[in-house]
This record gives C-alpha cells, structure tokens and sequence, in this order.
C-alpha cells in the first residue's frame, strides 16, 4: 500500500514504479482498497474487474510512460475486451470482443484499469444520474451533480481513487464534469485522439476522447501517448511540434486573451458564482502578464442550440436503431423517456434538416476561427453556476409522462419548431451554454479548476484555444497550476 496514495498523480506514481520503490500490485491495492471505501456512497464505479487488474499488475511491468498506474474506464466508447458495456442504460448489456483503438492506446502507456466508471444513458446529457445504476454524487457535497456525462471519472479523480480516468466529450462532457469536480479536463482537437475502429468519428466530429486527471502534466502527458493517425479515420489532424508534457512545464510568452460572460444559449444566465470566478481568473491572467479583454464571438444563438440538437438527435435515432438491431426491441423499449423522444425527434427529421444543420455549423467553425485570428484564446467560465442539486437538471416525473407520450408521436418537426424540444431540453442546454461551442467547432478546450464557491463546491474556468494549439493550452495550464495550485484541495 502506498501511504498518502492521494497526494501522487499518475507522473509520480510511475516514477516510484521506474525507481523500484513500489509495485505496480501495491498501487492497484491501494486504489480498490479507497474504491471500495468510497464508492459506496459516491456511487461512480459501476462495474469492476479487480482479479484481471491484479493479474495484469503482476506481471512483467511495462516500460510506458504511465507503467503500473491505476486507471478506470468510462462505461461510453471506451470498449475494454471482455468486460460489459451498458453505456448507462437499463437495456444495453453486450460484451465487446476487441477494444477501442483509444483504449488500446491507452494500455501502451502502462496503465492498469479495475473498474468502468458511471455515465447517464447514451451520455446524453450533463449530469450523471441514470436510472440504470442511479445517481452518481460529487465528493465535495453527497446530493449534489457530478456533471456528465463523464461524470463517474470525474468524481472518481477528484475523489483521489484514481489519478486520472477516461472520459469523452459531445457537448461538454470532460470540461462540465471537470468543473463540476475541481479537475482538470481537456477535450483535444478533433480527430487528435482516435474514435475507431467503430467509429471513424462521433456526432460528426463532436467527439474527443481523452482523459479527466487532477494534474495538468498527466493530461499532457497522456495525450503525448494516445495522439496521432488512425488507420480509416476521416482526419489526419497534424500534432503539435514538440511535447505536449514537456510544455506543460513551460510558461507561455503573453497572451491576447478574450473573455466573455455571454452565453451562447437563449435563457442561460450567470450565476454571481460564474461572474466572481471569471473576474478573478482575469485577474490571475493579468498578473501573469498576459493582456485580457471582454469581447465576444458573432454568434447567432437563435441557431446554435437548434442546429447542434438537429444533429444529436439524428445521431440518436440512428443508435437506438443500431441497439435494437444488436439487442432486440426490449432494450430499446427500456431506454429512458428523453432518449426515447430524441431518437423520434431524430427519426421525424430530413437529411436536408441535417445538412443545413451542419451548414450551421460551419458557420460557428467560421466565426470562432475569425475571432481566434484576433485572440490566442477565448476565457469563460465552464459552467453557468455551481453543480446542481440531484433531481434538478433531469426532467420530473410530471415531464416524464409527457415527454413518454410525445415518443409515440412522430412529430419531432413539430415540436422542434413549436418551441417544446427547446422548452423540455433547457434544464441541460442552458448549463451548456459555453461548452458546446467546442464540440461544434471541433477546437480544443480545458477546464481548469480555478474557482471555488462560497459553499465550498468547484467551478471551473474554460479556456477555448485555436485548432491543434494544445501546446499553448498546456503551457497556460500549466503556469495557471503553478500560480494558483487546486492540489491540496481534496474532499472530506
């Protein structure tokens, strides 16, 4: 067992291992020994697989960068061979027989996963609370969101059962429950990080697979591992030159760095919280020598919600399609009311309502490509307030019934234009209104967690940088690290 095991994060526990000071056993020992300790009332880990994490740590240790380090897998794309996927459903159980090119890469580094983490049905929306396995809670207050949708890695980094995990990201899904955590998430470029060899990419390149971890330097160095070309993938994104962990340890030169407290949502507004987070996180720049001004992208909102809901949900009719194909209608039928009205909704709509979605698209990748000529980086906060309470961003049972219904309707058109999608989604979209805009444009994007409320819960700053800059976005976090460290902040 490795005493004060919540004070390494994965760069230092490898060191130990290189060194000979501990085996790669006693560091999984000690992660299920907290797992086990904790899960019970966090509620994140939803499968595990110890007896084939401990034959793996026992054997000849790698040499990858990250040799013997627990690790846990999200329960979402991130296939393991042998071990179930639920995707965090009541209907979906099927055993994959290869993993995903991610985990594969994943696996060279050296780690040794023991568990899949929780993740609302689909990874749908923005808190983890599926009825498949039921609410996952934050560490910094039981009764409260971890985010999502990989919100069960997040809580677990945060929680120091491990020092980093997988997660990927739609619409938000490692920088929100990175915020909602007090981690650090990035969400890399599109098509840096493989999505195969299912997937030549997800929600027409929304998706990025990387890793939640409580340190900027694991994050970096990680990505130096995983990143590059994928055999049949639609991208070959050029990498950044040089280390991504090496920049990690290097302050950037000044910055132009724009800031701005609009959200690209209608019906979102600043919690004081957000407001008093992003003041300060100016202020930290500043101080750094870097020059920040407000400013915002030209944007039309009216467009961006509908335009992103348009795709998801055509990408959620063709899934629940895929499921009923490999399960049978009755795991279909088991899905929850909300994936069940976005696969009709998805189902009702055109392939040209598709394109000029995507059409809409373009526009946002043009307008923030615009702005990015301008500035090096765009600063808002990560989150429009502090982590919900549970039961608050999911649909109550009087809006179940009526969502349930509207499933059997095939009029997905109709109640997009009549205003109920928008009304029935805001819960989510509204707590979105900054993340998204990532996930359409395809840039890269970090949650770091420079903010802590009056009640003591994180709430993350997001910085949006240009195409393949991580290496930028890495050096700022890092400096932001070293300036204003969150690592002695660990919850009770």
């Amino acid at each position: 067992m490795l005493q004060d095991y919540e004070k390494y994060d994965a760069t230092a526990m490898a060191e130990l291992v290189r060194k000979g000071d501990i085996h790669p056993s006693e560091l999984l020992e000690t992660a299920i020994s907290r797992a086990e300790k904790l899960n019970p009332d966090l509620n994140i880990i939803i499968h595990k697989f110890y007896d084939r994490a401990r034959k793996m740590a026992s054997e000849k240790i790698s040499e990858g960068t990250f040799a013997g380090v627990p690790f846990l897998l999200k329960d979402l794309l991130d296939h393991l061979a042998g071990e179930p996927v639920s995707m965090g459903s009541r209907g979906v159980r099927f055993v994959p027989e290869y993993n995903s090119e991610l985990v594969n890469r994943f696996l060279s580094s050296g780690v040794v996963p023991f568990g899949k983490t929780s993740t609302p049905e689909l990874g749908l929306t923005i808190t983890t609370e599926p009825k498949a396995f039921g609410p996952a809670h934050n560490p910094w207050k039981k009764g409260h969101s971890t985010g999502g949708s990989s919100g069960g890695s997040a809580a677990a980094v945060a929680a120091r059962i491990v020092p980093f995990a997988s997660a990927n990201d739609g619409g938000g899904s490692i920088r929100f429950p990175s915020a909602c955590c007090g981690v650090f998430g990035m969400k890399p470029s599109r098509g840096l990080n493989p999505m195969g060899p299912d997937y030549g990419e997800g929600w027409e390149g929304a998706v990025a697979g990387h890793v939640i971890s409580w340190s900027v330097r694991d994050s970096a160095a990680m990505l130096d591992v995983t990143s590059g070309p994928e055999i049949g993938a639609p991208y070959k994104v050029s990498k950044s030159h040089g280390s991504y962990f090496e920049a990690s340890k290097t302050d950037p030169e000044p910055m132009r760095i724009a800031f701005s407290k609009k959200p690209l949502i209608e019906g979102a507004k600043l919690d004081a919280e957000a407001v008093k987070g992003l003041e300060n996180t100016v202020k930290l720049l500043e101080s750094l020598g870097h020059h920040v001004e407000e400013a915002d992208p030209v944007i039309d909102i009216k467009k961006f919600w509908q335009d992103f809901m348009i795709v998801v949900c055509g990408h959620v009719a063709a899934a629940t399609e895929n499921i009923k194909q490999l399960l049978g209608k009755e795991a279909v039928k088991q899905m929850e009311p909300t994936t069940l009205n976005m696969a009709m909704t998805g189902r009702c709509l055109t392939a040209s309502d598709f394109v000029i979605a995507k059409q809409g698209w373009h526009e946002v990748q043009l307008a923030m490509g615009r702005f990015l000529q301008k500035y090096d980086m765009l600063l808002t906060p990560t989150l429009i307030a502090p982590p919900a309470a549970h039961g608050v961003i999911p649909p109550s049972q009087i809006e179940e019934t009526i969502i349930k219904f509207g499933s059997y309707i095939p009029a997905g058109r109709l109640l997009m234009k009549s205003g109920l999608v928008k009304h029935f989604a805001a819960p989510t979209l509204t707590r979105m209104a900054f993340t998204i805009m990532g996930n359409i444009t395809g840039l890269p994007g970090m949650s770091v967690p420079l903010h802590w409320t009056k009640d003591g819960l994180p709430l993350g700053m997001l910085f949006t940088g240009r195409m393949c800059d991580e290496i930028r976005l890495f050096k700022l976090a890092g400096q932001l690290e070293r300036a204003a460290s969150w690592h002695d902040k660990i919850p009770q």
